[in-house]
C-alpha cells in the first residue's frame, strides 16, 4: 500500500467514525468534496495543510498529520513549499541553514505538532493546551521547556491588555537555560526575550519592553554569520517578528521597514508558512507608514495568493482588513461598505461565540473602519444615532466625530482633558500608534480653533501638536495594526499652520501631503479644498 492509499484509508475511517459525510468535512476544511474523494481514494496525494485540517476536523490528535511525510524535520513546517523548476533550482545558492529537529522525544513531538494543526487552523486556545501538554511532559529538560514556551507565546493577545502567565512562563524558561552554552540555548534565548519584549511592549511597561526588543535585534545582528546561520531561519523569524512588534511604537517607520523586510527574507529561507503571513503583513503595514503605497499593493497582492493557499479564517480577516484600508484610501466606498457591515460582523460574532481567538482586536478594527467609512461619506452622525460611538475606545477618533456633529463643547473637554492626560501630549510613545492620534487631534483642534478662535476655553495646543508631528511629516498615519490609513502627517501639520494664520506654511505642507496621497481621490479632495 502507498503513503497517499494508507492516509485515504485513515481519513476515510476517522471521518466514518465521526459519521461524518464528505460534504460535511468539505464544509470543515474548506476543501472540494471531489479532492477529498480522490485522496480517500488513494488518488491525489496528501498535502500538510490538508492533512492538519482533517486531523483538527476529526479531533485525530496527530494521527493523520503523522501520515504525510515532513517537508523539513522542524515540526513548525507544516505547509509544502512551492517547487522551483530544474533551472531556477541551478540559479539558486544552496542555503546552508537547514533545521535540526529538536530531539525531545515522540510524545513531546507529538503534542508539539497536535498544537501546530490547532494553532494553523485557528484553535488558539486549543493548541496553547497542546503546547502547555508538551511542556509538563519536558519536565526537567530546560531547552525542550523553553521550546513549548516559544510556542506558547505565539498566543494572540490583545494590545493593551497584560498577559500575567506567558511572561512568568518566559522568565522561568530563560532561568533555566542559564548557563548552557550550546548554540541550541543560544536561539531558544533570543527568541524568549524577544517574546518577552513584545509581551512588555504590549502592557503597561511598553518602553521597557521596547528597550529590551532593540537589545534583542542588536544580539541577532551582532552575531557572527556561521552563528546567525545556525539558529535556524525559523529562529531569526521568530526573533525579526517579535522584536518588530516590541519596537513598533519606539523606533521609527523606515527603520521598522528594513526588519520587515530581513523578515521576509527569512521567511522565504524558512519556508514556513506561518512566518511567510506575518512577514507579507508586516512588510504591508511599514510600507504604507513609510508613505510607500504602490509598493505596499503589491505586497497585498503577494499576501492573497498567501491567503488564498492557506484558507484560514485569521488569514482571510487579515486579507481582507487590507483590502478594505485600500478601498477606503482609493475611495471605493461600496466595495469596503460590503465586507464591513456584512462578512465582517458575522466573522467576529463567530470568533467571539467560539472563544477560539480574542476577538477584541478583530472588532476594534471593525468599528474603526465602519467609523472612517461614514466620515468619508459624511455620515459621522450615524455613529451616535447608531451607538456605534458608544464602543469607541479611539479617543482622537471620537474627539473629531464630536467636532463633525457640532458637539463642539463635549469635543473641546474630550481634548482638554486627553492633553491632561498625557501631560501636553509628551507622555504620548514617539512613533506607532501616537502618530495617527496627535494627526486626527490637530485636525480637531483646528476644526474647534477655526470656530471660536477667541475661546478662552480652548487650551493652545497647536505648539505641542506640531512638535510631535514633525518628525513623521514623510510619513502616512497609519491607525490599528492596520486598520485606516488616515492619510500624510503633513496634512495635520498644514492645518495646525492654518489655525496659527501661516498660509505660506500651510500651503508648503499642503504641497507634501500630496506627493504622499496622490492614489488617494478622498485625500486629494481634502488638500484641494484646504488649499
Amino acid at each position: 500500500m502507498t503513503p497517499d492509499e494508507r492516509f485515504g484509508d485513515a481519513l476515510r475511517g476517522r471521518r466514518e467514525a465521526a459519521n461524518l459525510s464528505l460534504s460535511g468535512l468539505a464544509a470543515l476544511t474548506h476543501y472540494g468534496k471531489g479532492h477529498l474523494n480522490g485522496v480517500e481514494n488513494g488518488h491525489r496525494p496528501a498535502a500538510r495543510e490538508l492533512a492538519l485540517r482533517c486531523d483538527v476536523a476529526l479531533d485525530a490528535e496527530g494521527e493523520l498529520l503523522a501520515l504525510v511525510p515532513p517537508l523539513s524535520p522542524h515540526p513548525s513546517h507544516l505547509f509544502p513549499p512551492s517547487q522551483p523548476s530544474r533551472a531556477a533550482a541551478q540559479r539558486r545558492p544552496v542555503l546552508a541553514e537547514a533545521e535540526s529537529p529538536p530531539e525531545y522525544g515522540a510524545e513531546f513531538d507529538r503534542l508539539i505538532r497536535g498544537g501546530d494543526a490547532r494553532y494553523a487552523a485557528g484553535a488558539m486556545r486549543e493548541a496553547d493546551r497542546w503546547y502547555l501538554a508538551a511542556y509538563r511532559t519536558a519536565a526537567g529538560d530546560a531547552r525542550a521547556q523553553a521550546y513549548a514556551v516559544v510556542r506558547c507565546a505565539r498566543r494572540w493577545s490583545d494590545p493593551g491588555q497584560a498577559d500575567r502567565e506567558l511572561p512568568h512562563l518566559l522568565r522561568g524558561a530563560l532561568a533555566a537555560l542559564d548557563g548552557d552554552a550550546s548554540p541550541a540555548a543560544d536561539g531558544l534565548r533570543l527568541q524568549l526575550n524577544a517574546h518577552l519584549a513584545k509581551k512588555l511592549s504590549m502592557a503597561a511597561d511598553s518602553e521597557r519592553g521596547a528597550r529590551q526588543a532593540a537589545r534583542t535585534l542588536r544580539e541577532l545582528r551582532g552575531l557572527p554569520p556561521e552563528r546567525r546561520l545556525s539558529l535556524g531561519a525559523e529562529a531569526r523569524c521568530e526573533v525579526l517578528t517579535e522584536c518588530r512588534w516590541g519596537l513598533y511604537d519606539f523606533a521609527p517607520a523606515a527603520e521598522l521597514l528594513t526588519v520587515s523586510e530581513e523578515l521576509q527574507d527569512a521567511a522565504a529561507r524558512a519556508r514556513s508558512a506561518h512566518f511567510h503571513g506575518e512577514a507579507l503583513v508586516a512588510l504591508a503595514v511599514d510600507q504604507l507608514r513609510a508613505g510607500r503605497v504602490d509598493s505596499a499593493l503589491a505586497t497585498v497582492e503577494r499576501h492573497r495568493a498567501h491567503a488564498a493557499r492557506r484558507r484560514s479564517a485569521l488569514t482571510t480577516w487579515q486579507q481582507s482588513t487590507l483590502d478594505t484600508l485600500l478601498d477606503l484610501w482609493r475611495g471605493r466606498f461600496e466595495e469596503a461598505a460590503d465586507w464591513i457591515f456584512g462578512e465582517s460582523r458575522a466573522i467576529v460574532e463567530r470568533l467571539e461565540a467560539d472563544l477560539t481567538v480574542p476577538a477584541d482586536t478583530l472588532r476594534r478594527t471593525r468599528l474603526g473602519q465602519a467609523y472612517w467609512l461614514l466620515r468619508e461619506q459624511g455620515r459621522v452622525g450615524e455613529l451616535f444615532d447608531s451607538g456605534l460611538a458608544d464602543g469607541m475606545a479611539w479617543r482622537a477618533g471620537l474627539i473629531l466625530a464630536l467636532c463633525e456633529t457640532a458637539r463642539y463643547d463635549r469635543a473641546r473637554d474630550q481634548l482638554a482633558a486627553f492633553a491632561q492626560d498625557t501631560k501636553g501630549f509628551t507622555t504620548l510613545p514617539p512613533h506607532g500608534w501616537s502618530v495617527p492620534t496627535v494627526t486626527l487631534l490637530a485636525e480637531a483642534y483646528t476644526k474647534l480653533a477655526q470656530r471660536a478662535p477667541a475661546d478662552s476655553q480652548l487650551p493652545p495646543l497647536s505648539i505641542q501638536l506640531g512638535e510631535r508631528l514633525a518628525p513623521h511629516t514623510s510619513e502616512l498615519a497609519l491607525a490599528g495594526r492596520p486598520t485606516v490609513l488616515l492619510g500624510p502627517a503633513s496634512r495635520a501639520s498644514g492645518l495646525l499652520a492654518l489655525a496659527e494664520n501661516e498660509p505660506a506654511r500651510a500651503l508648503h505642507h499642503f504641497w507634501h501631503a500630496a506627493r504622499l496621497a496622490r492614489s488617494s481621490p478622498p485625500l486629494m479632495a481634502r488638500l484641494r479644498l484646504d488649499e
